[in-house]
């Protein structure tokens, strides 16, 4: 079922207001805050690099990062008016209150949906927009750069959840090393393009590309609930490791 949502952003500065609207009403332990914190940390790297022109085609990477953080942003309208979120965020969001399960998989949670199911999704809609095609340059180059500073974001994550750590019990924190070691960013963004490649070229064909996004959003699905497994007591405080 498709919902009215708010008016979509023009602009990723837009984007950015309103992911740090979300975060000054959640809770901090809150696990859809944990994601936010580390989206918010993505998106403030693209507009930077965006001003900068390190783009070489600013208006396309500014408007599929608009497309993207309107799948998520609608999420968090759908949670909030107790309506279904997209079955790719639900893991997220239905784990988000669990206090066993730690930020920064909450963060990688949220990320695997975005990657592995928005992206892919968002580079059609925006090459179609745009009337270009994935393999029209610059819109691969341009995919690097975006992945390599999500590869920032996350390598900053990693290093907070490192210092963080602290368990007691030795072997329930190795599990979790383990756990968490099973998403990376560059893995994802390399599904994600190939994702985008099939979608592509099955757009005018519908029987195979709702086959391949049944596929896609199952995936994201299990990736994401293992993402969000218990493996650690409670968290007696907040913390802001992702």
């Amino acid at each position: 079922m498709t919902y009215a949502h708010a008016r979509p952003a023009r602009s990723l500065d837009e984007v950015v207001g309103r992911m740090r609207a979300v975060e000054a009403r959640l809770d901090p332990r809150d696990g859809v805050a944990c994601f936010n914190r580390m989206y918010l940390r993505v998106a403030e790297l693209i507009g930077g690099h965006l001003a900068a022109g390190s783009f070489q085609d600013g208006a396309f990477t500014e408007g599929l990062e608009v497309v993207l953080a309107g799948a998520y942003l609608d999420a968090v309208e759908d949670a909030e008016a107790g309506r279904p979120v997209n079955e790719a965020w639900q893991p997220l969001f239905e784990a988000r209150g669990d206090r066993s399960v730690r930020p920064i998989q909450f963060a990688f949670a949220g990320m695997s949906a975005h990657l592995s199911h928005d992206l892919p999704l968002g580079l059609v809609e925006t090459c179609i927009e745009r009337r270009t095609t994935p393999d029209t340059p610059p819109v691969h180059a341009d995919h690097l750069r975006a992945a390599a500073l999500l590869g920032q974001a996350e390598a900053e994550a990693r290093a907070s959840f490192e210092a963080r750590l602290g368990a007691p019990d030795a072997q329930a924190a190795e599990s979790l090393q383990h756990l968490v070691a099973s998403f990376s960013v560059a893995r994802a963004l390399d599904a994600a393009w190939a994702t985008t490649q099939t979608l592509w070229h099955e757009r005018n064909l519908r029987p195979f590309h709702d086959a391949t996004l049944a596929a896609v959003t199952g995936g994201a699905i299990l990736a994401a609930r293992l993402l969000v497994t218990p493996v650690l007591p409670p968290a007696g405080q907040p913390t802001d490791e992702a």
